[in-house]
């Protein structure tokens, strides 16, 4: 079954996507399928910070691991409800959750 997830582009552009929960995937693989600008440079492995973005619903998701952390304090325009989408896996727990992909820095 799909669920909705609300990505905000770097435009604020809001683009509502169906999300498959049946395919192990995560928020960045999700934007890149749609075309939305995240880069997942890494891959999905929160080895860089290409897929930051900020949680803008009030959906309650998984801890940050202690490597999402890291790469987050390495990050550009880090805010208290920023994660890496590499690390938010489709589950129905976060149907209708809003993100806003964060600036890329320089």
């Amino acid at each position: 079954m799909d669920i909705k997830i609300t990505v905000i582009d770097r435009d604020d552009k809001a683009h509502e996507l169906d999300a498959p929960t049946d395919m192990n995937m995560n928020l960045m693989e999700l934007c890149k399928a749609y075309e939305l600008p995240v880069e997942g440079t890494c891959g999905g492995m929160a080895l860089c910070s290409t897929c930051h973005c900020y949680v803008q619903s009030e959906h309650e998701l998984p801890e940050a691991t202690e490597d999402e952390e890291d790469m987050l304090d390495q990050a550009f325009f880090v805010e208290d409800n920023s994660r890496l989408g590499c690390q938010i896996k489709l589950a129905d727990e976060i149907d209708g959750l809003i993100v806003k992909l964060a600036p890329v820095g320089e």
